[in-house]
């Protein structure tokens, strides 16, 4: 029988992970092999006889649990990633077991009373400031995760964390299988009017992947986004519209109403439990907002300074919409981003489409590596010999200024059934530093859903998709860069509202006319992109922001409307939702439409109650990046300061003084007023 890969040294440079050997059957015998070790370990560290110190209680437990964590890491990366029906049943029948399996070690008695012995001579012990850290974690984790409990409470606990691991993760699955399972099949050419030939030609392209005649438009972003701003069909684009804003309320095996009202009843149950008075409470008290008043604050300014500048815009759209189609037409939400787009045309001559050719897809990577290099002195070469989950996906030794290997990266650009929607970074291997004082690497991942390359055509991307790979870049530089003790608080293991500073302050150079004519070039003739067409999108930047900045707010209402409340959700999800946003709403809401069955964001992913952390990470970015425009972008000093405070400090320290570290203040919501536009 083949050797389980899991349960060896990954022969594979760096160690990175061995997919070309990893079969289906190999997960659940490692999955239960790495509980065995941890238990093991853990019994290791309870029952040793000398007193509980530092070493031999926190650095244990610190480095417990590998062979567990090794395999998770993979199983739950590719359920995102590369998923298929067999491996989504493992995960269901065995997320039980790995829940408890973790309430196991957070509820052990005998574990935390040694934690507790540690923490009560903390301040005698000469720690150094990152085990100083570690120890407060440590403590914290454990006391948020019910180890203070009584007996009766910790089974109710238990209780609430296992069916929480299952329902979240049916959650993602049902919205996956709900998003793959949906076609527009289109046969007559007229359907295909106002749509530019690079989404006719993934159009055809996904019709004969599927096996269909004609051309298919399915939900996922990159086929569904160009449909909706450049189709003439108002009708398709009616049809496309419902058909993804009503994923998941269909009353079938996909719908998720019910686990939606089950989640946030459970979550608000086990803050109760805790201590605390609802589940934002429980979340925020390790925020940097600290609490609930202060994202409402942040949602309330955002309301007052964006919803004028948004209604403007609104009635800007309205008026050219009413201009081509007669005064009584009345704009609904499949109609937006269509007479937004003309809009947009004609006050900046600009489309997206005009931009494409100028952002293929292999040049905007060496334009991102490139700006990465010129920022930082890092440079990226592609292994091949590194094993990859799918082909599409490509891996890169990445180099540090002095030559010395700091990290792998993968890159996964397209979409696939297999898939999840969306962008994200995420990690096969954190970075930490051995006893010896070896500097373990980490091994970083971005996975993307791109435009396609077609056979007429390379793979061409937008303007969004550019600020995406930057988005996401900046989330790989923060993990690559971690240069931490423990693997715990390296990379992205920080506050969850700092962890999006790192990755929006990159987008920032997409409006650089210095750094797009690094790499933006006409795909067929080579031609630089033309200086004009720069100023141009320089000149749209802000075009149509505050429409957009609503657009977050209202799903940060929504996010703190579920996770505020302090008595049992029995009623209508779509209703209450409705209730929730409506401040924030600028255009008619349609019957049967809900967004709560599909925000994976907070519900199954880590954003629930802190969705705000998009914006009050724009207030942090604009506010960081005014020091890159003063000493300029591409300044090696400015860009190294920001390496050694924020990007490779992880969670070592609170981030509001790593913050003012790097900045010499603390930040204000002014810088990003400037840079919107909404005040002079």
């Amino acid at each position: 029988m083949m050797q389980n890969p899991f349960l060896t040294s990954y022969a594979t440079p760096h160690g990175t992970v061995p997919f070309q050997d990893i079969r289906l059957a190999h997960y659940e015998p490692a999955l239960r092999e790495g509980m065995r070790q941890e238990d093991e370990e853990i019994a290791g560290i309870v029952d040793n006889p000398a007193p509980a110190t530092f070493e031999n209680t926190l650095l244990a437990l610190e480095n417990s649990g590998q062979l567990l964590n090794r395999v998770t890491t993979v199983l739950f990366n590719l359920m995102s990633a590369e998923t298929c029906d067999e491996l989504d049943e493992l995960a269901q029948q065995m997320m039980p077991e790995l829940s408890e399996h973790g309430n196991n070690i957070l509820l052990n008695e005998r574990l935390f009373a040694r934690i507790k012995e540690v923490y009560a001579r903390k301040d005698g012990l000469g720690l150094t400031p990152e085990e100083a850290e570690l120890l407060e974690r440590t403590y914290d984790s454990f006391s948020r995760n019910g180890a203070n409990l009584t007996d009766g409470e910790k089974q109710t606990f238990r209780s609430i964390t296992t069916e929480l691991s299952t329902l979240t993760l049916r959650f993602s699955q049902n919205h996956l299988k709900e998003t793959n399972r949906y076609e527009l099949c289109l046969t007559d050419p007229a359907q295909l009017k106002g749509l530019p030939d690079t989404a006719v030609e993934a159009a055809a392209q996904t019709a004969r992947e599927k096996g269909r005649e004609g051309w298919v438009i399915t939900l996922q972003a990159p086929s569904y986004i160009p449909f909706m701003k450049y189709s003439e069909c108002r009708d398709l684009r009616e049809r496309l519209y419902r058909a993804y804003n009503t994923q998941c309320v269909h009353g079938d095996e996909l719908d998720n109403c019910a686990i939606v009202t089950r989640i946030v009843n459970l979550r608000m149950q086990l803050a109760q439990l805790l201590g605390f008075a609802d589940y934002a409470d429980y979340v925020l008290r390790k925020r940097m907002a600290e609490d609930s008043a202060h994202v409402y604050r942040l949602l309330d300014q955002l309301l007052e300074a964006y919803t004028p500048a948004a209604r403007r815009e609104l009635e800007e759209v309205t008026r050219l919409a009413r201009e081509l189609e007669g005064e009584e037409f009345r704009l609904m939400p499949w109609d937006f981003s269509y007479y937004s787009q003309k809009l947009k045309n004609r006050k900046f001559c600009l489309d997206d489409e005009d931009l494409r050719p100028y952002f293929e897809l292999g040049r905007v990577r060496e334009g991102v590596f490139g700006l990465a290099t010129r920022l930082y002195g890092i440079t990226f070469r592609e292994n091949r010999e590194i094993p990859v989950y799918h082909p599409d996906v490509q891996a890169y030794e990445v180099f540090d200024a002095d030559g010395s290997f700091l990290a792998v990266l993968y890159t996964d650009f397209y979409p696939r059934s297999g898939k999840r929607s969306g962008a994200w970074m995420t990690g096969y291997k954190e970075q930490w530093i051995e006893r010896d004082g070896h500097n373990s690497r980490p091994h970083v991942s971005l996975t993307m859903n791109f435009t396609k390359p077609t056979p007429e055509k390379p793979a061409l991307l937008t303007f969004g998709e550019v600020n995406t790979f930057l988005h996401e870049f900046g989330h790989a530089l923060h993990g690559m860069f971690a240069n931490t003790r423990f693997r715990s608080m390296s990379g992205t293991n920080v506050y969850w509202d700092f962890v999006e500073l790192p990755s929006q302050i990159m987008e920032n150079f997409a409006i650089e006319k210095d750094f797009l004519n690094t790499f933006a070039r006409h795909y067929q003739t080579d031609e630089p992109i033309p200086q004009e067409l720069v100023q141009r999108v320089v000149d749209a930047s802000n075009f149509n922001v505050a429409v957009a900045c609503l657009r977050q707010v209202s799903f940060g209402l929504l996010d703190m409307a579920w996770y505020t409340r302090r008595e049992a959700f029995a009623g209508d999800v779509a209703a209450y939702e409705r209730e929730a946003w409506q401040r924030a709403q600028l255009l008619p809401v349609v019957d049967g439409t809900c967004m709560s069955v599909q925000f994976g964001h907070i519900m199954s992913g880590g954003y629930a109650a802190g969705y705000y952390s998009y914006k009050w990470a724009e207030v942090l970015d604009a506010d960081a990046f005014a020091v890159f425009k003063a000493k300029g972008i591409f300044d090696r000093g400015t860009a190294q300061l920001f390496r050694d405070t924020i990007l490779s400090k992880g969670g070592t320290e609170h981030p509001m003084r790593l913050y003012r570290r790097f900045r010499g203040q603390e930040p204000t919501i002014e810088a990003l007023l400037k840079r919107n536009g909404i005040i002079q």
